[in-house]
Protein backbone atom coordinates (compact mmCIF):
# COMPACT_ATOMS: atom_id res chain seq x y z
CA UNK A 1 0.00 0.00 0.00
CA UNK A 2 1.03 3.58 -0.63
CA UNK A 3 0.05 7.04 0.54
CA UNK A 4 -0.30 9.74 -2.12
CA UNK A 5 -0.03 13.10 -0.34
CA UNK A 6 -0.95 16.14 -2.47
CA UNK A 7 -0.42 19.70 -1.27
CA UNK A 8 -1.36 23.08 -2.69
CA UNK A 9 2.01 24.78 -2.05
CA UNK A 10 0.89 28.32 -2.94
CA UNK A 11 -1.84 28.56 -0.27
CA UNK A 12 -1.45 29.97 3.25
CA UNK A 13 1.98 30.37 4.83
CA UNK A 14 3.19 26.78 4.31
CA UNK A 15 0.68 25.40 1.81
CA UNK A 16 -2.52 23.42 2.39
CA UNK A 17 -3.24 19.73 2.16
CA UNK A 18 -5.34 18.98 -0.92
CA UNK A 19 -5.76 15.24 -0.46
CA UNK A 20 -4.07 12.26 1.12
CA UNK A 21 -5.11 8.96 -0.41
CA UNK A 22 -4.17 5.44 0.71
CA UNK A 23 -4.17 2.86 -2.11
CA UNK A 24 -2.44 -0.01 -3.83
CA UNK A 25 0.71 0.77 -5.86
CA UNK A 26 -0.03 2.96 -8.86
CA UNK A 27 2.19 4.50 -11.51
CA UNK A 28 -0.63 6.65 -12.90
CA UNK A 29 -3.48 8.43 -11.11
CA UNK A 30 -6.15 10.99 -11.91
CA UNK A 31 -6.83 13.95 -9.63
CA UNK A 32 -10.19 15.70 -9.69
CA UNK A 33 -10.30 19.50 -9.35
CA UNK A 34 -6.56 19.93 -8.72
CA UNK A 35 -5.29 23.41 -7.87
CA UNK A 36 -3.01 25.26 -10.30
CA UNK A 37 0.10 24.06 -8.42
CA UNK A 38 0.74 20.74 -6.68
CA UNK A 39 3.42 19.16 -4.53
CA UNK A 40 3.09 15.37 -4.61
CA UNK A 41 4.82 12.89 -2.34
CA UNK A 42 4.26 9.14 -2.49
CA UNK A 43 5.31 7.09 0.52
CA UNK A 44 5.11 3.44 1.52
CA UNK A 45 3.18 2.46 4.63
CA UNK A 46 6.47 2.41 6.56
CA UNK A 47 7.21 6.03 5.55
CA UNK A 48 9.82 5.45 2.84
CA UNK A 49 9.56 8.12 0.13
CA UNK A 50 8.92 6.45 -3.22
CA UNK A 51 8.29 9.41 -5.52
CA UNK A 52 8.15 13.21 -5.44
CA UNK A 53 7.16 16.17 -7.59
CA UNK A 54 7.06 19.84 -6.60
CA UNK A 55 5.63 22.96 -8.22
CA UNK A 56 3.73 20.82 -10.72
CA UNK A 57 1.90 23.67 -12.45
CA UNK A 58 -1.12 23.84 -14.68
CA UNK A 59 0.10 24.63 -18.19
CA UNK A 60 -2.51 25.63 -20.71
CA UNK A 61 -6.27 25.63 -20.25
CA UNK A 62 -8.01 24.36 -17.12
CA UNK A 63 -9.45 20.84 -17.14
CA UNK A 64 -11.33 19.31 -14.20
CA UNK A 65 -9.01 16.29 -14.41
CA UNK A 66 -5.25 16.13 -13.85
CA UNK A 67 -3.16 13.10 -14.80
CA UNK A 68 -0.13 12.32 -12.62
CA UNK A 69 2.51 9.88 -13.80
CA UNK A 70 5.17 8.33 -11.60
CA UNK A 71 8.43 7.25 -13.23
CA UNK A 72 11.71 6.41 -11.45
CA UNK A 73 10.77 8.36 -8.33
CA UNK A 74 9.61 11.43 -10.21
CA UNK A 75 6.02 12.70 -10.58
CA UNK A 76 4.87 14.63 -13.66
CA UNK A 77 1.59 16.43 -14.35
CA UNK A 78 -0.65 16.65 -17.40
CA UNK A 79 -4.04 18.37 -17.41
CA UNK A 80 -6.41 16.86 -19.97
CA UNK A 81 -9.60 14.89 -20.52
CA UNK A 82 -9.49 11.16 -19.80
CA UNK A 83 -9.54 8.84 -22.82
CA UNK A 84 -10.78 5.26 -23.24
CA UNK A 85 -7.32 3.92 -22.28
CA UNK A 86 -7.62 5.69 -18.89
CA UNK A 87 -10.59 3.65 -17.67
CA UNK A 88 -9.54 1.62 -14.62
CA UNK A 89 -7.00 4.14 -13.30
CA UNK A 90 -7.35 5.39 -9.69
CA UNK A 91 -8.87 8.83 -9.10
CA UNK A 92 -7.94 10.98 -6.08
CA UNK A 93 -10.63 13.37 -4.91
CA UNK A 94 -10.14 16.47 -2.75
CA UNK A 95 -9.96 15.29 0.85
CA UNK A 96 -8.39 11.93 0.03
CA UNK A 97 -11.06 9.54 -1.23
CA UNK A 98 -9.69 7.13 -3.84
CA UNK A 99 -11.90 5.57 -6.50
CA UNK A 100 -11.48 3.85 -9.85
CA UNK A 101 -12.48 5.61 -13.06
CA UNK A 102 -15.16 3.41 -14.64
CA UNK A 103 -16.50 5.66 -17.41
CA UNK A 104 -15.82 9.07 -18.95
CA UNK A 105 -17.47 11.23 -21.59
CA UNK A 106 -17.02 14.90 -22.44
CA UNK A 107 -18.39 17.22 -25.09
CA UNK A 108 -15.85 18.14 -27.76
CA UNK A 109 -15.96 21.79 -26.67
CA UNK A 110 -15.48 20.88 -22.99
CA UNK A 111 -18.79 22.44 -21.96
CA UNK A 112 -20.03 19.30 -20.22
CA UNK A 113 -18.82 15.91 -19.01
CA UNK A 114 -20.16 12.78 -17.37
CA UNK A 115 -18.17 10.25 -15.40
CA UNK A 116 -18.50 7.27 -13.15
CA UNK A 117 -16.14 6.40 -10.30
CA UNK A 118 -16.34 3.25 -8.16
CA UNK A 119 -15.44 3.33 -4.47
CA UNK A 120 -14.65 0.25 -2.41
CA UNK A 121 -13.44 0.11 1.16
CA UNK A 122 -12.26 -2.85 3.20
CA UNK A 123 -10.51 -2.78 6.57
Amino acid sequence: MEIWDLWYPDAAAQGLSFCRGHMEHASRVWVHAAPEALRVEVRSDDGTRLAFGDQLRLEGPYYPMTYLTRDAGRITREDRWPAAADIGIPVLLPGGEVGILNAWWNADDGSEWRWSVEFYNHR
